[in-house]
């Protein structure tokens, strides 16, 4: 009796200008990412009219959500890259059954987590700083946020799946979505217009809530209708789980540190006051928004590199990178400039509050500087993971936190004050780009000449 073959597919990734695929591929989740972005920092523009208490507030829950979104991602990451492998081996079957089993996992992960921090969110923000009436505002945005994360956290790792399985555009659809909700609909429940109830700090979180939702119906959409990838089998569950989570789980951790960082920073700079928190909080946000550009050329790095080596195509692996780093760098020059030129313009329209204005200036003078170092790490850390290695990515990070950033920022804030922090971030990035890129080319040696043996 013969063997069942595996359904076939077509990998997009192992033939065709690796110049044309990172611009294509990064080019949407750039669009995305920025979408994304200037969505917040318009919510934060609506935010500041409530005053610089409320600001304080979502400069609180950032790092949370910073930190749930990237765990959630590195979960992602770990599906993408069996989904990519199987696409490099054009094999359709186990792409629909890691994708769907990979959605089981991440609803089981994303809506206990919400049920967990929802109860527990007055405690987690006061860990990070939060007082008086910048906590009351932070515990109530972060309680109806808990709601929507479930429906963000599946429709984020859907777009990591649909960019693996090489469908670069359908991801920049959804992410768009929820920025353009957040705008339209932001200041109807933030400030009660047309006749709705002022919800203030509420209304921002609703507003993410509905959006989260609407990109969730989109991933339903692709998984359901348009790719049809429905396929559960009870019997490979646990095992594609946990080759999901080998992966995933490091990459989750990876993706943790910066959050960690953001958070530790936040903490730092607490003790010099809510204004100086409100800065950091605008700075951070609009710091984010350029940074979007490396980090969607970093999401190439899965599905490229993933594809390639699959295949056995070391050479294209190697050119993926190049390309990818070189994009980093010439970015951050542009953003650097950028936000030195820009950055009294920038601040003006969140705040009246002049130390805050200044406090974002400064950082917006310092921080950036790094911002193609710091895409560079992301590269590198994609190709640990695209390559199935998480582990040196998951060991660069934590030195990022625990050996470079962190005394850097206890040192620079005893001489340096609010600023010390800020540079320790951006000498941070540059130090630990170096050493990944360092890191990632040896294993690559490795794992090429293993191949071909």
């Amino acid at each position: 009796m013969s063997t069942p073959q595996p359904e076939k597919t077509s990998p997009r990734y192992l033939s065709g200008s690796i110049y044309a695929h990172v611009l294509q591929l990064s080019g949407v989740m750039i669009l995305g990412f920025l979408a994304m972005t200037l969505g917040n920092l318009v919510e934060l523009f609506y935010v500041g009219q409530l005053g610089v208490e409320a600001l304080a507030a979502i400069a609180f829950m950032f790092p949370v959500v910073m930190a749930l979104n990237g765990f959630t991602r590195g979960i992602g990451v770990g599906a993408s890259t069996l989904v990519a492998e199987a696409m490099g081996q054009s094999d359709r079957s186990t792409t629909r059954r890691v994708v769907t089993h990979c959605y089981c996992l991440v609803a089981l992960i994303t809506i206990s987590t919400a049920a967990l921090l929802g109860n527990f969110a007055e405690v987690l923000l006061s860990r990070i700083g939060a007082r008086g009436d910048a906590l009351i505002a932070s515990v109530e945005y972060s309680q109806i946020w808990f709601l929507g994360f479930p429906a963000m956290g599946l429709a984020m790792v859907s777009n990591g799946l649909i960019r693996a399985y090489g469908n670069p555009n359908y991801p920049g659809l959804i992410m768009t979505t929820a920025p353009i909700i957040q705008i339209i609909l932001g200041p109807v429940l933030i400030f009660g217009w047309f006749g709705f109830p002022a919800l203030g700090i509420k209304g921002a979180a609703w507003t993410f809530v509905v959006g989260s939702s609407a990109q969730l119906l989109l991933a339903i959409y692709w998984y359901l209708f348009h790719a049809r990838l429905a396929h559960f089998d009870l019997n490979t569950l646990l095992d594609d789980w946990r080759q999901i989570l080998t992966v995933g789980i490091p990459a989750a951790a990876t993706n943790l540190i910066q959050p960690l960082s953001l958070a530790l920073a936040t903490f730092l700079l607490a003790t010099f006051g809510t204004e100086v928190i409100a800065g950091f909080g605008i700075a951070s946000r609009i710091e984010a928004v350029v940074s979007m550009v490396v980090i969607g050329v970093a999401t190439s790095v899965v599905p490229l590199v993933g594809q390639n080596f699959s295949g056995g195509r070391i050479d294209r692996v190697r050119q993926s990178l190049f390309v990818c780093y070189s994009a980093c760098l010439i970015w951050g020059l542009i953003a650097a400039l950028i936000m030195w030129v820009g950055a009294d313009i920038f601040v003006t329209g969140f705040t009246s509050t002049e130390l805050a204005q200044f406090v974002a200036v400064e950082y917006l003078h310092i921080v950036p500087l790094s911002i193609g170092f710091m895409g560079i790490m992301t590269v590198a850390t994609h190709g640990f993971n695209a390559l199935r290695r998480p582990m040196p990515a998951l060991v660069l990070s934590v030195a990022r936190l625990l050996l470079v950033y962190l005394p850097l920022a206890f040192i620079g804030k005893a001489f340096l004050g609010y600023t010390g922090v800020f540079w320790a971030s951006a000498g941070a990035n540059f130090l630990v780009a170096i050493a990944g890129v360092a890191w990632l080319r040896s294993v690559l040696v490795i794992a090429g000449g293993a191949r071909r043996l």
